[in-house]
């Protein structure tokens, strides 16, 4: 595998042992996904707790998780500039400072009475909000970027119910609520920095993934523009999609405890872990199987068509949850799977493909934060709707009816955005 040197990937070679093809996809895959995982570790956890205040007996958390994603939404908008701009040499020294953030954050959070703490997890999701594309931008415009962002993007289902259970188990140990989320981030801290130097490790693209994929390079303002105005209608219902998505899987992560206590499963602490184990086997596996197709039309048509397929399989299981023919963890599993397929597609294949197919000069960082910040907009929207929120014994129905009106709105989305690409299919620019 011979690195195509350009003048933003700098003159240093892959180190030896990642030659050897099968070690450098393993190799990618682990560093991608033990990254983005860890860093789960900073943001999720507290979730597991309840945040009763002492004193007036207000429920905080909901402003928490309100607070958090307000910060985590305003670091998606610096990120459309930031990550379309960041250069190879930079990355890992801005993600282990974005870290370091996040992490103090926490132990301020610690440290802050309540409800004046709040304003640290502002700071903690907009620490946090960058970390995606800085990794991100280690394995795209690859030949097997499907493959290497599948793996990158598990972590997302996976660690998102492996962090709470860590948050519950140091809950469980005595650990005190406000103490939690710090204790956890110091549990992921070390592993997170052997993950980063792994992502250092990974050379440039080879002049094969250039020739299959296009090359990929820091855009300027202008680029970024000229790019918006060439796919910025046939986008818009990709974009609306993903944010109905954003905001279903957000409130089912921040509001598990609660979910899972109206299906009668509340009790179970590893039970976040083991739903997600299988939501990101099937998710990766239908994901990452897009890398077979090498053509890019195919492959981009092809993951519009699982896109609509996981929005169907979701409101099947809706559907089947309300007529009590399927067991409450299948439901979960389901509708987990459904929903991160189409929302993963976007992460895998959709902008990888769309860019390789177009060989527009840029970058799928630049794409995914303007999606992604669309999507949490959308949903720290929601949250600061959050009145509307019954108690949490009334909670379950509340999602089943958000649920649906979410998925089935997504669905018509991919429909539009589809059926609008189909009758003009994007060209090669230049």
């Amino acid at each position: 595998m011979k690195p195509s040197v350009t003048p933003e990937s700098g003159a240093r070679g892959p180190a030896r042992w990642l030659e050897t093809p099968w070690i450098y996809t393993v190799w990618c895959i682990v560093a991608a996904f033990g990254t983005y995982a860890c860093m789960y570790g900073f943001r999720k956890p507290f979730t597991a707790g309840s945040y009763v205040d002492a004193e007036s007996g207000l429920n905080m958390k909901a402003w928490l998780v309100t607070a958090q994603v307000i910060g985590y939404a305003l670091s998606k908008f610096i990120g459309i500039k930031v990550i379309a701009e960041m250069t190879r040499t930079r990355r890992a020294l801005v993600l282990l400072g974005l870290i370091a953030a996040s992490e103090l954050s926490l132990l301020l959070f610690a440290l802050t009475p309540s409800p004046y703490n709040t304003a640290w997890l502002f700071c903690n999701g907009l620490s946090l909000g960058l970390v995606f594309g800085l990794v991100l931008g280690f394995v795209e415009g690859r030949r097997m970027t499907e493959l290497f962002v599948a793996g990158l993007c598990a972590s997302f289902i996976l660690a998102d119910g492996f962090t709470k259970s860590v948050g519950a188990a140091l809950l469980a140990a005595g650990v005190p609520e406000n103490w939690m989320p710090f204790t956890a981030g110091l549990v992921f801290l070390l592993p997170l920095v052997v993950f980063v130097w792994m992502l250092r490790q990974i050379p440039p693209p080879s002049d094969a993934d250039v020739a299959a994929r296009s090359a990929r390079a820091p855009m300027t303002g202008a680029e970024r523009l000229a790019m918006v105005r060439r796919h910025g209608v046939r986008l818009f219902g990709l974009v609306l999609a993903y944010m109905l998505i954003t905001v279903l899987r957000s409130v089912r992560a921040d509001f598990a405890p609660e979910i899972w206590s109206g299906l009668g499963l509340g009790k179970q602490p590893a039970i976040f872990t083991q739903s997600e184990l299988w939501v990101t086997l099937g998710v990766v596996v239908l994901n990452g199987a897009v890398v077979l197709i090498r053509d890019n039309r195919r492959a981009f048509f092809a993951s519009m068509a699982l896109s609509a397929a996981g929005l169907v399989a979701a409101v099947g299981a809706l559907l089947a949850l309300r007529f009590g023919a399927i067991s409450p963890f299948a439901f979960m599993v389901l509708l987990g799977v459904g929903m991160y397929v189409p929302y993963v597609a976007v992460h895998t294949t959709v902008f990888e493909r769309l860019i390789a197919l177009t060989r527009e000069r840029g970058n799928i960082g630049f794409l995914m934060y303007i999606a992604d910040s669309v999507g949490y907009i959308g949903y720290a929207v929601v949250m600061v709707s959050r009145s509307a929120f019954p108690a949490k014994e009334d909670f379950l129905g509340f999602f089943l009816n958000l649920a649906t009106t979410l998925m089935v709105g997504a669905l018509v989305a991919v429909a539009v955005s589809w059926a609008l690409y189909a009758r003009r299919a994007p060209q090669a620019q230049g």
